[in-house]
């Protein structure tokens, strides 16, 4: 009894197999099968038993080179079973092959296939900042950048041939992020969802955020928020960074107003300042005490403008010169 059970829990696991490796097995069975009797009843023709499989394997792929041919009637009979039972096989195995390609690579392109990389770039929602800003980061980064793009309202991959891979589903749900593999993400980008109002946008942000965290807190996290009103829920909720795109656009009108053509200037000086241009610096431990505008000549001689200090959280721009250099400071500059 113990000897059939083991027996049916064998077929058992042989018929969930892979339909390809199913079909692998039966061609190998059905040549080795074929093989031997072939040897077995034209020993003249066929002088092993390798010769034989050789003949089957031949036969079931291309009909046969022409080396080794059957004679008796009852060896063609055998040939005449294997050429349409073996290539039929053959054949579906190679069908079944070519279909389970394409199937992965639609599942790739319908955000399908699950990312198993680390210290990549997760970003959140699909509009034309996000296409922009992906583009940028490719075109700066001297290497290429594994980047997770995750959105539910794509049907494909966007960016299928500029090394992005698509995630579809919603961000707020832990799978989704987990296909993203999110809890070995570098950075994770969220954008406002554009398909809804700017307090709905916030909230779902605010949310996505805090199943992101969820998973990984220590993952380091940009959002995009719309209204002022959920900049501190964004930073309760565990954002390393907030960005309220609405205030930046405001500042460029508003400027623009007061100096008309000042938002082209502005977008150019942003350009330029792409990379790694504009960044922090710590301050030296010789630094501390030294006042700005001393400290200003001296980075000036290595080619690094000083723009604004950062202390305590607060940014600085443009301070006093006579500003003591504190221990605690971060240095804003512009650096080649």
């Amino acid at each position: 009894m113990d000897r059939i059970k083991e027996q049916t829990s064998l077929i058992f696991r042989f018929v969930h197999w892979p339909l390809i490796a199913r079909i692998l097995v039966f061609i190998f069975v059905i040549n080795i099968t074929f093989g031997f009797l072939i040897h077995f009843i034209e020993p003249e023709e066929f002088p092993s038993i390798f010769d034989g499989i050789w003949w089957a394997i031949v036969t079931t792929a291309t009909l046969g080179y022409g080396d080794y041919v059957p004679v008796t009637v009852t060896g063609r009979s055998l040939a005449i079973i294997l050429i349409l039972f073996g290539t039929g096989f053959v054949t579906t195995y190679f069908v079944s092959l070519a279909a389970s390609a394409i199937a992965t690579q639609n599942d790739y392109l319908e955000g399908k296939v699950d990312y198993r990389g680390s210290e990549h770039i997760i970003v959140i929602g699909w509009n034309e900042r996000v296409r922009e800003t992906l583009r940028q980061i490719n075109s700066m980064s001297n290497k290429p950048l594994s980047i997770v793009l995750i959105d539910s309202s794509l049907e494909k991959n966007p960016l299928h041939d500029q090394n992005v891979h698509f995630i579809k589903g919603n961000p707020c749900n832990d799978q989704t992020l987990l296909s993203a593999n999110v809890k070995s993400a570098g950075f994770v980008v969220i954008s406002a969802d554009q398909s809804k109002d700017e307090v709905q946008a916030d909230m779902s942000s605010v949310l996505t955020l805090l199943a992101v965290k969820g998973l990984n807190p220590e993952v380091y996290t940009i959002v995009e928020i719309l209204t002022s009103t959920q900049v501190k829920n964004a930073q309760r909720a565990g954002a390393d960074e907030v960005i309220q795109t609405n205030m930046f656009t405001s500042y460029v009108m508003t400027n623009s107003m007061m100096s008309n053509g000042m938002s082209n200037t502005l977008l150019n000086m942003l350009n330029q300042l792409k990379g790694s241009k504009l960044k922090y610096l710590e301050v030296e431990k010789d630094m501390v005490g030294t006042t700005f505008e001393k400290l200003s000549n001296q980075m000036l001689q290595k080619k690094i403008l000083i723009i604004g200090i950062k202390r305590r959280g607060d940014t600085m721009v443009n301070p006093p010169l006579y500003t003591l250099i504190q221990a605690d400071d971060c240095l804003l500059v512009i650096k080649d």
